[in-house]
């Protein structure tokens, strides 16, 4: 199966990245191997090593690659002023953003305990940088007196595994559309903060 004519970095490179991420939401990272990887792609496993230095690289490229992309696209998202509103955008797009990706979210949340140290601050800063919007949306919120929440960073935890677990369930062929999913999501997300 191995194919090393034609074989063009452009494309190779990219189909890797995608291979690594399948195989490591399917199967989980330590149970997948390079050799694995490699014939999803049809290359020689030692031409993985071209495109990266090991599979903790390719783990963490993944990691950080949805994760940069989760901040870039929340930061395009219009922010509005009121905190209700602001909480409930925010909802609706962590639904909608998550449920088009299950298998980087997967991975970007439970192969975590795989990552080396380094590895693992990085992306916790990553992490902390989109906990952070939320933080912010819920203490603007506390301090208009719009929410009844104690602490905010407590809430902002609950919420987001509350909201991601939608990725857990929901399919497209369920009985309620994703738009509907984000109806509910979004009334026991206003309760929980205005108690």
């Amino acid at each position: 199966m191995a194919r090393t004519a034609g074989s063009h970095s452009a494309l190779t490179a990219p189909r890797i990245r995608e291979a690594a991420q399948e195989l490591f939401a399917r199967h989980g990272y330590a149970a997948v191997s390079m050799r694995q990887i490699a014939a999803e792609v049809g290359v020689q496993v030692g031409a993985l090593y071209n495109y990266t230095p090991d599979k903790q690289s390719l783990l963490f490229d993944l990691m950080t690659a949805h994760l940069d992309a989760l901040l870039a696209a929340q930061a395009a998202e219009d922010r509005p002023a009121d905190p209700m509103q602001a909480l409930e955008a925010f909802a609706r797009f962590h639904i909608r953003y998550h449920a088009e990706r299950p298998d980087a979210v997967f991975i970007a949340y439970m192969e975590l305990r795989n990552l080396t140290p380094d590895n693992f601050a990085t992306v916790e800063t990553l992490r902390h940088r989109y906990e952070d919007r939320l933080s912010a949306i819920l203490s603007a919120g506390q301090a208009a007196g719009a929410f009844r929440i104690a602490e905010p960073r407590i809430a902002t935890m609950a919420i987001i595994a509350m909201l991601t677990g939608v990725n857990t369930w929901f399919r497209q062929s369920g009985r309620l559309s994703l738009s509907e999913v984000e109806d509910v999501y979004w009334d026991m997300t206003r309760r929980l903060v205005t108690g």
